[in-house]
């Protein structure tokens, strides 16, 4: 719930009630709510600024989870695909992109204006398996290019995680990391 908040909103909101407060406060010529506004509103909400200037939102979902995948995630994700999970369906701050430094130390991301950009996610079953499926906007990396990756990427999000990397569209590019062994 808690991951679903952006901090820099709140930080807007609370400093800038506290800020307007002390305003007031100052205008009334009353020095202790004065103090606080100016002390703890205007900090709180340049705090506040500072956040929203380096927040990244959280990438959607493109289809809701059935249940079916919700019961077969708790039996079968692997700690990495709940991680990657959990790190991109909540707020960031102070990164580009969601997963950049992995695209980067997986050679997919060689200058900011190439990276590939994760724009959602989805949950399926894929042969019996847990697949947690990324998908990309990929307009300057070629599937070819995702594609010789393919062993690396298995090798950095594993142990137990196998991968299927499709092109769906141009330039949309969407990675499965399904949990078990490639068969």
């Amino acid at each position: 719930m808690l991951r679903k908040i952006s901090l820099a909103s709140v930080g807007l909101t609370v400093g800038g009630i506290l800020a307007i407060i002390g305003f007031v406060a100052y205008a009334q010529k009353n020095a202790t709510l004065n103090l606080v506004g100016f002390f703890y509103g205007i900090p709180i909400l340049l705090g506040g600024l500072a956040l929203k200037a380096a927040e990244l939102k959280p990438t959607p979902f493109s289809q809701p989870t059935s249940p079916e995948v919700l019961t077969l995630r708790n039996k079968q994700a692997t700690a990495t695909q709940n991680q990657i999970r959990n790190d991109v369906t909540r707020y960031r701050y102070g990164q580009q992109a969601h997963l950049d430094d992995s695209l980067q130390r997986l050679g997919l991301s060689p200058t900011d204006e190439e990276r590939p950009l994760l724009v959602a996610l989805r949950e399926e079953v894929i042969q019996g398996n847990y697949a947690l499926i990324l998908e990309f906007n990929s307009p300057l990396i070629s599937l070819e290019t995702w594609q010789e990756k393919q062993e690396k990427i298995e090798k950095f999000f594993g142990p137990d995680i196998y991968t299927k990397i499709e092109a769906k569209e141009e330039d949309k590019i969407e990675v499965a990391l399904i949990a078990g062994i490639k068969s």
